[in-house]
């Protein structure tokens, strides 16, 4: 970050040990002293050196052993209680009264089986595993978010729960944590994700009301038929002809009957049939990914995509099973009160000009489980450099992270959820969370 001057140093150094007591004033004063703390060097460069630690040993789905150490090392540094195991290696922490109002803070921690192609001094050093989509910089937000509120416990009006969730990568971690009852009591739950586009630079955020993400699910068909030899191709029932058909029937559940203003993706991705050039298999197996922004659209996908596969094969002459995997994922789904609390807060963190409205996208994101219980609200942290190269997209092994958008995602993370608790103290919360924890 920039340079400071021997006075801002020790001021900012002042106001990082020494817990003035800021919740007294505006949430716009809050906002910007936590913004302030957060690009400190004290937190900021923790902050990197705690992604970077993670970013050398990333870890796939529920096997997050050596991440969880580090959060928990750090956690017990500042002396923040937490629980572990929570979802086999998710961490659980906790800052402030352990009594209601709760307001939950999530990062995920896992990463993804890519080869990184990113020549760095911090590259990571677990062959084909990599942080490629952001969760190392969420979950260093997350602590350094934190940091900055354990300075200020004895302020907070309530209960912040730090959730550092496991295999939100195809894992469902979020379901998991929910299943664990961990989260009983919260009343509401802020996430975000590092957003690599060009339209959105470091200091920036962007949000909407309602739909945000699409809910996702994935299948797999198998048509059987008979095999033979292919010159002799009227002995035989062919399934590579059946299931080459039902392929690209379905390619007409969206473009012929879903409404052109309900986005919906149906894409098969794979088409598996095994034998030699002159031999008619017995079956071929073949599976792909469906996308809506609406439960309802996701449902009716699912029931048409069984009709025309097993329609299909039928025409053929041929049999055919549908699986569909579980759990799908359902839409992320803002909450319309959070909107209005996100919209007040960020304002107030990267000011009026920095926060914007975005359309709906067809990626999907596990936050959605924690929706479906409980209010939620899910938004992008810019981090492109007006300077620098266009970052590479997420998923990609030349992904990199710009660390000077951490300070940024921290800040919201510690001002969303003390103005939360501000907002709503215990005797606006239900009767059933007025136990401890």
């Amino acid at each position: 970050m920039g340079s400071f001057n021997l006075f801002c140093f020790f001021i900012i150094i002042f106001h990082v040990f020494v817990a003035t007591p800021i919740f007294s004033h505006s949430s716009s004063s809050i906002s910007t002293k936590f913004l302030d703390l957060a690009k400190s060097p004290e937190v900021f460069d923790w902050m990197v050196g705690i992604r970077r630690k993670i970013h050398e040993y990333p870890e796939l789905s529920y096997e997050e052993f050596k991440t969880s150490e580090v959060i928990r090392a750090e956690l017990d540094k500042m002396g923040i209680s937490y629980k572990h195991p929570v979802a086999e290696t998710g961490v659980i922490g906790y800052i402030g009264t352990g009594k209601p109002p709760f307001v939950a803070l999530r990062a995920d921690i896992d990463g993804l089986p890519i080869q990184e192609m990113v020549e760095w001094e911090h590259k990571s050093k677990v062959p084909g595993k990599m942080h490629a989509c952001g969760h190392d910089a969420h979950t260093a937000m997350v602590l350094g978010a934190a940091k900055i509120l354990k300075q200020h416990e004895d302020q907070i009006k309530g209960t912040v729960v730090l959730v550092f969730q496991p295999a939100e990568e195809g894992g469902a971690g979020a379901k998991r944590v929910l299943e664990a009852g961990v989260l009983d009591k919260v009343s509401a739950i802020f996430g975000l994700h590092v957003a690599p586009v060009r339209e959105l630079p470091v200091g920036h955020v962007a949000s909407k009301a309602g739909p945000l993400m699409a809910g996702s699910g994935m299948f797999d068909a198998t048509i059987h038929g008979k095999g033979g030899h292919a010159a002799m191709p009227h002995f035989a029932i062919d399934p590579v002809l059946a299931a080459s058909s039902a392929v690209v029937n379905l390619q007409q559940l969206v473009s012929r009957e879903a409404d052109p203003l309900d986005p919906q993706v149906l894409t098969v991705a794979n088409f598996h049939a095994d034998g030699a050039y002159n031999v008619i298999p017995d079956s071929v197996t073949f599976g792909g990914t469906i996308r809506a922004l609406l439960p309802e659209s996701i449902a009716r996908l699912k029931e048409r995509i069984h009709q025309v596969v097993t329609g299909q094969a039928a025409v053929h002459r041929c049999t055919a099973e549908v699986n569909f995997h579980e759990p799908s994922y359902p839409a992320t789904i803002n909450d319309d009160k959070l909107h209005e609390h996100f919209l007040e807060v960020a304002k107030k963190v990267v000011g009026n000009n920095n926060v914007h409205g975005m359309e709906p996208v067809t990626v999907s994101e596990d936050f959605s489980f924690y929706q479906e219980a409980l209010p939620g609200y899910f938004f992008m942290l810019g981090m492109q450099s007006l300077t620098g190269e266009p970052l590479q997209s997420l998923h990609s092994p030349h992904f990199t992270v710009n660390e000077d958008a951490l300070p940024y995602g921290a800040a919201l993370h510690a001002s969303l959820a003390t103005t939360y608790l501000l907002n709503h103290d215990g005797a606006k919360v239900g009767a059933k969370n007025h136990d401890e924890l």
